[in-house]
C-alpha cells in the first residue's frame, strides 16, 4: 500500500491542489491579477503532472496488450483529458475558436513537436530508423480528410445551414473513426506494428535496409516494458480513471484564475488553445522520446500520428454536438495561416514518411515547422 502511495505522489498533489483550490478560489481570485496567474501557473504544472501518471498507467496497459492496441489506449487518454479540458473551459470562455485553435494547435504538437523532435533526437543517436510505412500512409489520408471535412469545409457553409452541416460531420467523423478502429485492431493491425529483429534494429546497417511490415512484438523487450508487466491491470484502470476526474476538477479551477490572470494583457488569442493542447500533450511527448532514443520508432509513428488523428476525429463531433444541444455554433474553419500550416506539415509528413525509414534531417524538418507555429501564436496569427 505504502509503495503505491509513494508511485502515486504525483495524483496526491493533485488532488490537495483541487482540494485547496475549492477551498480558497474565492479568495484568492479577489486578490488580484498577478496572484490569479501564478496560481493558474500552478494549477497547470500539476495537471501535466497528474496528466503522466496517467499516460504511464496507460503505457502499463499498452505494454500488456502490444501494438497497436496499445498505442491506442495511449491516444485515447491523451484526447479523454483534452476533451474534458475543453469542455469545461467552453464553459468560462467566450472564445468561439477556442476548439478550432485547440485542435490546430494539438496536430502541430504531435506531428511537427513530438515526430520532429523525436526523429531528430533518434536520428543523431541511431542514424536511420525504420518503422512500418503503411501506418504513416494510413495516418496520413486519415487526418487530411478529418481536418478537411471539419475544418476547411466549414469556411464555404453558409451561416444559416450550420447545424445541417455539424450533424453530418458528426456522423461523418464517427464512420470514419469506426472504419479506421476496425482496421487498426482487425484485419489490417499489422500496419501499426513493427517486428524489432533483437538488437539488429539498434545498429545503422540494419535501419538502412527496407524493414519487415509483418505484425508481431519485438523480439528483446526493454527492461521498462518488463516492468510494466509486474503492475496491475486493474489498477492502471482505475488509478486512469480517477487521475482524469481529478485532472477535470483542476481544469475547471484552472480556466478561472488563466481568465483573470490574462485579462487585458494582450496575450495572443490562441495562447489558451496552446494551454490545453499541451497539457494533453506532455505524457506522449516523454513517451515518444523514450521510445525514439530507444530506436523504436513505430511507437513514435504511432503516437504522433495517432494522436492527431484522434484529436480531430473524437474531439470534433463531442463539441459539435455541444454545439447543437446549446445552438450555439463554434467557429470551426481553419484561418487562411493555419490551413496553410497544415498543409505544409502534411505534405512534408507525406514525403518524410513514405520509405519506412526517419532521419536526423526529416526530424529536423519538423521541427522548423513547430517552431514556426511558435512564432506564429507569439505574433497573434
Amino acid at each position: 500500500m505504502m509503495t503505491l502511495v509513494k508511485q502515486e505522489i504525483f495524483l496526491l498533489i493533485a488532488l490537495g491542489f483541487a482540494i485547496l483550490s475549492y477551498l480558497f478560489e474565492h479568495a484568492l481570485l479577489e486578490q488580484g491579477q498577478f496572484v490569479s496567474m501564478i496560481v493558474a501557473c500552478a494549477l497547470i504544472g500539476v495537471i501535466v503532472m497528474a496528466s503522466t501518471r496517467v499516460a504511464h498507467h496507460a503505457e502499463v496497459l499498452a505494454h500488456k496488450v502490444g501494438d497497436p492496441y496499445g498505442t491506442m489506449i495511449l491516444t485515447l487518454s491523451a484526447v479523454a483529458v483534452e476533451v474534458m479540458i475543453l469542455a469545461i473551459m467552453m464553459g468560462s470562455s467566450n472564445s468561439p475558436t477556442l476548439v478550432r485553435d485547440t485542435i490546430y494547435s494539438a496536430v502541430m504538437l504531435d506531428i511537427n513537436g513530438i515526430l520532429g523532435l523525436a526523429a531528430l533526437l533518434g536520428g543523431l543517436r541511431h542514424g536511420e530508423q525504420p518503422y512500418n510505412d503503411d501506418s504513416s500512409r494510413t495516418y496520413s489520408a486519415m487526418i487530411l480528410t478529418a481536418m478537411g471535412i471539419s475544418m476547411i469545409v466549414p469556411e464555404f457553409i453558409p451561416e444559416a445551414k450550420w447545424h445541417y452541416y455539424s450533424a453530418f460531420t458528426i456522423f461523418a467523423m464517427i464512420a470514419l473513426y469506426a472504419l479506421f478502429l476496425k482496421m487498426q485492431v482487425g484485419t489490417h493491425s499489422y500496419f501499426f506494428s513493427y517486428s524489432y529483429r533483437g538488437q539488429a534494429a539498434t545498429t545503422h546497417t540494419a535501419s538502412s535496409t527496407k524493414p519487415s511490415t509483418t505484425s508481431g512484438q519485438a523480439l528483446s523487450k526493454p527492461a521498462a516494458e518488463t516492468d510494466a508487466e509486474h503492475e496491475s491491470a486493474g489498477v492502471s484502470i482505475a488509478i486512469i480513471l480517477i487521475g482524469v476526474l481529478i485532472i477535470g476538477f483542476l481544469a475547471e479551477f484552472m480556466s478561472a484564475f488563466l481568465n483573470v490572470g490574462l485579462e487585458g494583457t494582450g496575450a495572443p488569442p490562441a495562447l489558451m488553445a496552446v494551454v490545453v493542447a499541451s497539457i494533453s500533450a506532455a505524457p506522449e511527448i516523454l513517451t515518444a522520446l523514450r521510445a525514439a532514443l530507444k530506436n523504436r520508432m513505430q511507437s513514435v509513428v504511432n503516437i504522433a500520428m495517432g494522436a492527431s488523428l484522434s484529436t480531430v476525429i473524437l474531439t470534433v463531433p463531442v463539441m459539435e454536438a455541444i454545439a447543437l444541444y446549446t445552438g450555439q455554433p463554434f467557429v470551426m474553419a481553419m484561418t487562411p495561416v493555419q490551413t496553410v500550416m497544415v498543409a505544409i506539415t502534411l505534405i512534408v509528413a507525406a514525403i518524410n514518411l513514405n520509405d519506412g525509414q526517419t532521419n536526423a534531417i526529416e526530424g529536423m524538418t519538423h521541427f522548423v515547422l513547430f517552431a514556426t507555429f511558435v512564432m506564429l501564436t507569439v505574433l497573434g496569427l
